[in-house]
């Protein structure tokens, strides 16, 4: 049977059990709870805007906007700052920070002086975290699993993820029925804490230190550009992702709006919707190692963005009452495409990347696939406010599936499997 080396430098077998690793389960358990946060804050948020300071459809795009722009504004920066600290502190500091910020959120509104300008910075603020977070966590898997057992350990961790999104929405939905949207949000400050906590017990080995340190900021941020740039495949993956992005974006800034004011949705019915569009993304996950041994590495990339795409017009051909249901099929149609896409695309990158430029890489492509985000949050809302709901909704689902040709019209459709450089690939 091959074997392959682990990070560590002990021999691992390819279908060891990654639950057998204690610094795995601590990842895939912190990744959990720190999607868990965001997911409740994504029902709290703008329920909060919309009941508590009235605001329209725009204004609570604007939440969205703000909360992706940092993305389009750091990432590059953000790259570097990750290859030259320790990232794992880097990831504690901003789960703690961003703790602190959603607990100011119902401290403000019991003083009677939430503003939808204290919302828009807290979001701004914790959107800057998130970013350095997000860098600093792109790199962590493979220093904690051999390469063999990447496509399985993000398949795990989108597992995590997706188990995160099945329950977050749901969690919102009830407590800010219960008690308020804005106390909703102590459950975004515990899972952050949760978070914190795991990383903190993870134990990272020792890596050599980079090239980055040894050139200057500025072009050290070119370094990851470059790499991109002369990667075919990883460019093509770039287009996709950031043309996806923008419209998926687009339909999120606007999907709450559009189930409570043009389906009278209640919250909790709302939060329910979120929960069963998720479980097409836990299903994918669970099988995504094995759908890509079978399928091919290269032919889920394409299939995954391709076959789910005529489930997404469910969604603005959704109806009140139990025809909500429409929409929670269009959104489980949506997570497992992005659950399969994803794990397949971001396991490549990891095997290709040289692990010194992982960090910048990642940085990369959040700066262009994320940086895309904030301007399909705005295009959403203002598509909304001028066109309507429905109408928007629409266009953002067409232009989901469009992304897919960027893949499905490249060399990508001829292979079964994507070709990984012969590197090796821990430090």
């Amino acid at each position: 049977m091959t074997q392959s080396a682990s990070p560590r430098g002990a021999t691992v077998r390819p279908n060891d059990s990654l639950w057998r690793n204690r610094n795995f389960v601590l990842l895939w358990l912190g990744q959990g709870a720190g999607t868990l946060g965001p997911q409740v804050a994504l029902i709290a948020m703008p329920l909060l805007a919309l009941e508590a300071l009235n605001a329209t459809a725009f204004q609570v795009s604007l939440l969205t906007f703000l909360g992706w722009l940092p993305y389009l504004l750091f990432s590059l920066p953000a790259g570097v700052i990750a290859d030259r600290v320790d990232q794992r502190r880097l990831m504690i500091a901003c789960d703690l920070c961003r703790m602190l910020l959603m607990l100011s959120i119902p401290a403000v509104t019991l003083l009677d002086g939430l503003s939808l300008g204290y919302l828009y910075a807290v979001i701004s603020l914790s959107g800057v975290l998130t970013v350095l977070f997000t860098v600093a966590y792109r790199s962590q898997l493979p220093k904690l699993v051999s390469r063999a057992q990447l496509v399985d350990g993000n398949g795990k961790l989108g597992v995590s993820e997706r188990l995160a999104e099945l329950s977050g929405p749901a969690i919102g939905g009830a407590l800010a029925g219960l008690i308020g949207a804005a106390r909703a949000l102590y459950a975004n400050a515990l899972a952050l804490v949760l978070s914190a906590t795991t990383l903190w017990l993870i134990k990272v080995p020792k890596s050599e230190s980079t090239g980055s340190t040894r050139v200057s900021f500025k072009a050290a941020m070119g370094e990851g550009l470059t790499f991109v740039r002369r990667e075919p495949i990883l460019r093509k993956l770039l287009l996709c992702t950031s043309v996806c992005n923008f419209f998926v974006m687009a339909s999120v800034s606007i999907q709450v709006t559009f189930m409570a004011r043009e389906l009278h949705g209640s919250e909790s019915a709302i939060g329910l919707v979120f929960t069963a569009g998720a479980v097409g993304g836990v299903l994918a996950g669970v099988f995504a190692h094995r759908i890509a041994v079978r399928v091919g590495t290269a032919r889920i990339i394409w299939m995954s963005m391709l076959l789910p795409g005529p489930l997404y017009f469910l969604m603005p051909l959704a109806t009140s009452g139990w025809g909500l249901a429409m929409y929670g099929v269009g959104l489980a149609a949506m997570s497992a495409n992005s659950t399969l896409f994803n794990t397949a695309s971001l396991s490549y990158r990891q095997m290709v990347c040289p692990p010194e430029l992982l960090s910048r890489v990642s940085s990369v492509y959040l700066w262009i696939a994320y940086g895309v985000v904030p301007l399909g949050s705005l295009f959403g809302g203002a598509l909304a406010t001028g066109a309507g709901l429905r109408t928007a909704l629409w266009v953002c689902v067409l232009g989901m599936w469009s992304a897919s040709l960027f893949v499905v019209f490249s060399p990508l459709r001829k292979m079964r499997d994507v070709p990984i450089p012969d590197r090796a690939h821990a430090t």
